[in-house]
């Protein structure tokens, strides 16, 4: 269970999380809603159904009395991975859910979010991790809604953007500076079931010691036009930088450019949420898989940084939340990490193994759900998520 403070959440923060998914959902038309352009990628309407499954499945049905189920049929379509809960339908068939529509899900979120508004104005205390929890979750999905839109769109001919609106202008990219660290006796994690402050999922803790060698750790995350160099000078081409399974992916799959990079009339541009557009050299170079990550540290003669190094340096990295950072762990429990029980405790501790552990988070991150000791975790050959890197080297 996460941890948090007793009080219950209070309605209109959950009002406004539950309003900030509909916002992104509303630039996506009802067919863009509907499409799955890829098994890992959900439809942006299943994203909000599941959300509102997960409010009525752990919170509603447990602890509202006399709440009735929108529809039945719900349970079984909407359903992510939760085996106790029960069958659902396959993740890879998501996209053929054409029934119910965008409407039909909006009037099923209407149904779900006053019932909850009526379950937190009684100020129930006694489900209140579990709405934070869902909070979180909801959270997430935003995230995603971003993350799968984008891949949608971008397997358009069409390259239409989720957002016409210009994109901001290109941050300067500080001089590559590093950052010394001393190492020795670290602590890391969230302090779950001991008082740490806020939320935190339970694979944040528990709060553990770490021995860390003398370390420097890049000012700043690696950038397109450092990544562009690499690309020059042959890297996609030189299986001295990769891994066995990465080289794999090179060859299996075309792979000669970060996901959304292409040529257009002999110069690189980029396909981002406000659409087609020239690369930029300064931003942080994006949706690169973890083996490519490996391989453009291998190339400068440096390394990814291991999480723990990440978090103990972290106070003093610049351009953190710009994207996620692809680091050199591998993601497992910390030690007395135990699973919370029931159904919630498949949450996170059942995808511990062949993951790898990225920091940060990213622009398309709700701020208020970044956090110190936030551990997400993709496969190595992800490359859809906002994905980057930042370097680290020892010290000796």
């Amino acid at each position: 269970m996460p941890t948090l403070t007793n009080a219950p959440p209070r309605v209109d923060r959950f009002l406004a999380v539950r309003a900030t998914s509909e916002q992104l959902a509303a630039p996506l038309s009802a067919e863009d809603q509907t499409v799955q352009s890829m098994p890992d990628a959900s439809p942006t309407k299943w994203h909000l159904a599941h959300t509102t499954w997960f409010f009525e499945t752990f919170v509603l049905r447990p602890h509202a009395p006399g709440y009735r189920a929108f529809d039945p049929a719900y349970e079984y379509l909407f359903n992510s991975y939760y085996e106790a809960v029960g069958p659902r339908h396959p993740r890879p068939q998501r996209g053929l859910v054409t029934r119910p529509g965008v409407a039909e899900v909006a009037a099923y979120r209407r149904h779900v979010t006053e019932a909850m508004a009526e379950l937190l104005e009684r100020n129930t205390a006694d489900c209140a991790p579990l709405v934070e929890l869902g909070l979180h979750h909801e959270q997430q999905h935003q995230e995603l809604i971003l993350m799968d839109a984008k891949h949608m769109l971008s397997c358009n001919p069409l390259r239409p953007p989720y957002d016409p609106a210009p994109p901001p202008a290109a941050p300067t990219a500080a001089t590559g500076e590093w950052r010394a660290q001393p190492g020795g006796l670290v602590e890391i994690g969230h302090d779950i079931g001991h008082g740490g402050a806020g939320f935190a999922f339970d694979n944040e803790g528990p709060r553990h010691k770490v021995w860390l060698e003398p370390f420097a750790i890049a000012s700043r995350p690696v950038s397109n036009g450092d990544y562009l160099r690499f690309i020059e000078d042959g890297g996609y081409r030189r299986p001295e930088f990769w891994l066995s399974a990465g080289w794999e992916c090179v060859n299996s799959r075309g792979w000669d450019a970060p996901l959304y990079w292409e040529q257009k009339d002999g110069q690189w541009h980029v396909f981002t949420l406000n659409g087609l557009g020239p690369m930029r050299a300064d931003d942080p170079v994006c949706h690169i898989s973890g083996y490519e990550a490996a391989a453009y540290a291998k190339w400068t003669g440096k390394r990814l940084p291991r999480e723990a190094e990440w978090e103990s340096a972290a106070g003093s990295l610049d351009g953190k939340g710009a994207v996620w950072e692809w680091t050199a762990s591998p993601y497992v429990a910390y030690p007395g990490y135990r699973e919370p029980p029931g159904a919630i405790g498949e949450y996170n501790g059942k995808f511990m193994a062949n993951q790898m552990v990225l920091r940060g988070g990213c622009t398309a991150t709700p701020k208020d759900h970044i956090r110190t000791t936030y551990r997400n975790f993709f496969p190595p050959d992800a490359r859809w998520m906002f994905g980057g890197l930042r370097l680290a080297e020892d010290l000796r």
